[in-house]
This record gives structure tokens, C-alpha cells and sequence, in this order.
């Protein structure tokens, strides 16, 4: 199988767990289908593991009930995964920008980097952070 492949399909799977965790809050579900049973966190609000991930979007969830995200682009090489979002409903008024990554093997999601960003209410360009 191709790099470009192996790259599509990872993409598909972050893309369907991102979706059905975070949007439609099928936390147990999407953990299921597209965690590993090794999974490694380098979030610092989270722990490693399996239960570490459903308490951290568990809590996400509960923290922000109106929060909304919009996946603006996917980028894939190999195993390693990143999306780029936009979300509302989180700590800015104007939205925040968040980028995870996440290394998949095997088919399922095994490590996970984030960092988020509130959007600002000025700019010193005329581009949107997303």
C-alpha cells in the first residue's frame, strides 16, 4: 500500500472519530471504533490511556454544551494526521482555532497533540486564523 493510501485512509478514520466524539458526542461509541488499547496523550489536561481520552471530551463536552466545530482542513502523511478547526461555544466570543494531530496505526487512533487558540478581536492582517 502507498504512503498517499495509508494517508487517505487514516484521514477517513480521525475524521469520523473527530466527528462523532466532539459533534455528535458519541464519546463510548467513537472510542470503540477508532481508539487503540494504547493510547498516549500529550495534552497536559489529560491523561494517558483510553479513559483518560473519554474523561477529557466527556468533560469538554460538559464544559462547553453549545460549543460547535467546523473542520476547515484535514493534512495527512502516513500516520500522522492533523485537522484544523474552527470552533464556537468555547472561551472566545469571536471562536477559537484548535489543531489536532493524532499518530494512527494499525487503524485506530493511538496518540493524540493538541494546541487551541481564542480568535482575537483584531488583527494585524486581513486572513482568518483558519
Amino acid at each position: 500500500m502507498t504512503t498517499e493510501t495509508i494517508s487517505e485512509q487514516n484521514k477517513k478514520i480521525v475524521i469520523a472519530f473527530y466527528k462523532e466524539a466532539h459533534f455528535d458526542g458519541d464519546v463510548d461509541g467513537a472510542i470503540a471504533r477508532y481508539v487503540g488499547e494504547t493510547y498516549i496523550q500529550h495534552t497536559p489536561a489529560a491523561e494517558d490511556g483510553v479513559e483518560g481520552l473519554r474523561a477529557y471530551i466527556n468533560s469538554f463536552l460538559k464544559s462547553f454544551p453549545n460549543a460547535k466545530g467546523d473542520i476547515r482542513r484535514v493534512i495527512a502523511d502516513g500516520d500522522i494526521v492533523a485537522v484544523h478547526a474552527h470552533w464556537t461555544g468555547l472561551v472566545s466570543p469571536n471562536g477559537d482555532v484548535g489543531v489536532d494531530i493524532f499518530r494512527v496505526t494499525d487503524g485506530k487512533l493511538v496518540e493524540h497533540w493538541d494546541v487551541i487558540e481564542p480568535i482575537p478581536d483584531t488583527s494585524k492582517n486581513s486572513n482568518t486564523m483558519y
